[in-house]
Parts: structure tokens; sequence; C-alpha cells
């Protein structure tokens, strides 16, 4: 129904550009969002009619009066009748405050089991009109250390328009990603660039590149049986969720939703 949903709004629509060296699953279905991933989270948020706070960096969550007190980087405290965590597990291990002693030996042992792929993504783009003469939308590297994957993005996602500059994707292989976790990203960015460039000679040069760092790109190992979410507290109710609790593709992300509104309902 999640798919049925989104198809008919046009926020997912079928992969159909070729893609080279994907391995497809007997009874898979693969999709694309053509205005990117983030509109299918933009979709829910509409939907849910909430109101959204963007880039508040949460850095305690403490116990006040019956209520939990999120303090954040910048700007003052705010207290909360229910708190859902869902960003990366280390991540949650790093929250400080009552939280901290509240979440139990068993749990801390579960959670800290987790663990994460890291990577880096560079995206290269050009201005409108520019040809990209390569005959494929997406390509798997198998022989490269340092690319596994490349997009020419507006292709794979069936936008191509001429007021549309096309742009590139690359990810870097999971290997090189922890080899260069926290190396200079220029230097980085250089390194991914020589290497495409001797992947793909033909592509020419973009008028702006952008690098990005995913220090938590794919979850490797879940918390242990998957169980979609934990209740850390219940009274008041501090719960998490999210892939790590899952897997990391839209579906076990859909299963984590599910299994955390179940366990959210007693509480509205």
């Amino acid at each position: 129904s999640f798919y049925e949903e989104l198809l008919s709004h046009g926020i997912l629509k079928p992969l159909t550009a070729p893609v080279e060296g994907m391995v497809v699953r007997e009874g898979s279905c693969n999709y694309v969002a053509p205005q990117g991933i983030s509109s299918v989270v933009k979709y829910y948020l509409e939907q849910s009619g909430a109101d959204v706070s963007y880039e508040q960096h949460v850095t305690h969550i403490s116990l006040r009066d019956g209520r939990w007190e999120v303090s954040r980087k910048a700007g003052p405290p705010e207290q909360f009748d229910v708190v859902i965590l869902t960003m990366p597990i280390p991540q949650i291990l790093q929250l400080q405050g009552d939280i901290a002693s509240i979440i139990n030996e068993s749990q801390k042992q579960q959670l800290e089991s987790v663990s994460y792929s890291s990577r880096y993504a560079v995206g290269l783009f050009y201005e409108a009109g520019t040809g990209l003469a390569v005959p494929w939308a997406a390509q798997y590297i198998t022989d490269n250390p340092c690319i596994r994957f490349i997009s020419i993005d507006n292709k794979k996602r069936n936008i191509e328009s001429p007021e549309i500059g096309p742009s590139v994707v690359v990810h870097t292989t999971v290997t090189f990603g922890s080899e260069h976790l926290d190396s200079d990203p220029a230097e980085v960015q250089q390194i991914i660039l020589s290497h495409l460039q001797r992947v793909v000679p033909s592509l020419p040069k973009p008028s702006s590149i952008k690098c990005q760092k995913w220090r938590y790109s794919q979850v490797t190992r879940a918390v242990p049986n998957c169980p979609g979410q934990m209740i850390l507290h219940t009274q008041p109710l501090l719960i998490c969720g999210g892939d790590g609790f899952t897997r990391s593709n839209f579906d076990g992300c859909i299963e984590s939703a599910m299994s955390l509104a179940e366990a959210v309902k007693p509480h509205l």
C-alpha cells in the first residue's frame, strides 16, 4: 500500500533506465524517486500535518517533572511527552543527560553491537545543454578500489530536459570510505575525481562539485533479531527506531515505522 500510494502521486516511478552490473533479485522490483529520495520524506511529513523544525542538533535528553527535556546546541531546551529517536544508533549512544543512565546494560550491549558502513558520495553538476556521452544511466563498478557506483542522475530518474543540466553521482566503495573516514575532504574529493577520470574519461569538466561524507551509510549489522524499535523508558515514553533496528532499504524503514507507530499509539 505504501508503494501504491507513492506511485499514484508520482513520488516513486518504476526504474526503467539501464543500470549496468545491478544484481536483480527474483521477484523484486526497483523504483526511482524522480525528485530525489527526500521527496518521499517530505510527502509523509506533509501528510502528517506536523510542525517540523529542521537543523536542531539534539545534545541532551533528561527527565523533568514527568516529561522529557530535550536540549540542543542552539536555543533553549524544550519539553515533550513522548520522544522518538531515529538517528543512527551511535548518535543515540552519544546523547548526554539522563538518557545515558536510562539505557539499561542489556539494551546498551544490543545497541553497541550495531555496525554501519561508511562511504563518500560526490555530485558533479553541469550547465543545461551539456552532453554526457555515456550509454548507461547508472553502473556498478567492480574493479576499482575507490568507486563502486556511478549514476547519470537525471537519466536514472528519467527527467532529462533541456532546462535542467545533467548531474553525475559517484559512490565510493565501503573499504575506501572506512580508510579515508577522517581524511581531509578536499583531498578525498581529488582522489575520487582522479579515479572517475580513469573510469569515465569522456566526462566534461563540471560547473560545480559537492563531496559528501556518510559516516553512517548503510547498516551492516542491525540490532539482534531486528525488532523494529526499542523502548528505553515507558512513562514518559522514550523510544528509538530506524533502519538500525531492521535493514537499510525502504522496506526496512517502513517496517520500523509501523513498529514504532504501534508502540507509540497507547501513549497518545
